[in-house]
C-alpha cells in the first residue's frame, strides 16, 4: 500500500491513526504501508515532527523532488494506491480512509491472499 501525505494536509492528520493500526495487521501478514511525502515546500523537521507526533508505524519518504508522485500520477493529498503481490496496482482511493473499517480490512486480506 502506498499513501502519498504532507504534514499540514488535515486529511492525511485524520488518517494517520487508521494506517498505524493497519501496519499492525497487515506486517505479520507480509503487508506493508509505504508512506511517501512529495511536498516539494515540506522541510525535513516538519516532516520528522509529523512522524513523532503521530507515532507512525510504517516506513516513509520525503520526495521533495516529487519524482514518486510523479511516476504514479499523484495529485491530491492523502492518495493511496493498494498494489497486489505481483505489484499491479489494484485501486487508486482519493482521500482519508478508516482503514480499518471491516469492508476495507475484508478487502485488503483479499488481496493478501491472492498469489
Amino acid at each position: 500500500m502506498l499513501n502519498f501525505w504532507a504534514s499540514w494536509c488535515q486529511p492525511c492528520v485524520e488518517e494517520a491513526s487508521s494506517l498505524n493500526q493497519l501496519q499492525r495487521l497487515i506486517a505479520p501478514l507480509g503487508g506493508t504501508v509505504l508512506g511517501v511525502n512529495p511536498d516539494e515546500q515540506e522541510d525535513q523537521a516538519s516532516y520528522d515532527n509529523f512522524l513523532r507526533t503521530f507515532q507512525i508505524a510504517f516506513p516513509t519518504y520525503l520526495d521533495s523532488s516529487k519524482q514518486i508522485a510523479r511516476s504514479y500520477g499523484t495529485s491530491m493529498f492523502p492518495e493511496t494506491y493498494i498494489i497486489d503481490r505481483q505489484g499491479r496496482i489494484d485501486r487508486k482511493i482519493i482521500g482519508p480512509q478508516d482503514w480499518t473499517n471491516p469492508e476495507m480490512l475484508a478487502y485488503l486480506a483479499s488481496l493478501q491472499k491472492q498469489n
